[in-house]
C-alpha cells in the first residue's frame, strides 16, 4: 500500500482533476492512491499515516453531496498520528463570503478526531471576505480557484506538494 491516501469528492471534476495533478506532482500512483469519496468507506482510510482531503465548496458554504454523505462516519475513523493535508475548489468572486468554507468543516472534525494538520497556506493573493477554512491567518490547506485564478493552480500544487513531501518525510 502507498503511503499517502488522497480522498477527495468531486461534482464538476475539477476536484478530481486537481487530485490527479496532486498525485502526478507526487510522483504518481506508487506515492498516492486516489479514493473517490463517493465510492469509499471508513475502513478506506486505515492503513494510510499520511492523508490528504479534497472538497470543493459547494452551494453557500457547504460540504460537496458525497463529503457530506460520509461526514458522519468519519467519527468510526481513528486518526490519531495521522498527517492530514487539505486542498479545497471554491469560487473567491461569487461566494467570497464562504470562500473555501468546506475544507475548513473537514479539518476542524478530522483535527477533533485526532489528526494533525500539515500543509498550512498563505491567504496571499486571494480576495475574498471570510472563510471557515482561515486558522491563525492561514488557509488550513491549499485554496485553489478555478473559476477565477486558474493559471495559478499548477505553480500552487507544486509550491504545495514540495511542503507536503518534508511534512510526510519524501
Amino acid at each position: 500500500m502507498t503511503k499517502i491516501g488522497l480522498f477527495f469528492g468531486t461534482q464538476t471534476g475539477n476536484t478530481e482533476a486537481i487530485a490527479e495533478a496532486i498525485q502526478a506532482e507526487f510522483g504518481g500512483d506508487g506515492v498516492v492512491t486516489l479514493h473517490d469519496v463517493a465510492d469509499a468507506s471508513p475502513d478506506d482510510f486505515i492503513g494510510y499515516p499520511c492523508l490528504i482531503i479534497g472538497c470543493p465548496t459547494w452551494n453557500i458554504g457547504e460540504l460537496q453531496s458525497d463529503w457530506e454523505g460520509l461526514y458522519d462516519e468519519l467519527d468510526e475513523i481513528d486518526f490519531s498520528g495521522k498527517q492530514v493535508a487539505y486542498f479545497g475548489a471554491g469560487d473567491q468572486v461569487g461566494y467570497a463570503d464562504n470562500f473555501q468554507d468546506a475544507m475548513g468543516i473537514l479539518a476542524e472534525k478530522i483535527t477533533e478526531l485526532g489528526a494533525t494538520t500539515v500543509g498550512y497556506w498563505p491567504t496571499d493573493g486571494y480576495d475574498f471576505s471570510d472563510s471557515k477554512a482561515v486558522h491563525n491567518g492561514r488557509f488550513v490547506g491549499l485554496a485553489l480557484d478555478e473559476d477565477n485564478q486558474p493559471e495559478l493552480t499548477g505553480d500552487r500544487i507544486k509550491a504545495w506538494v514540495t511542503q507536503l513531501k518534508l511534512a510526510f518525510g519524501i
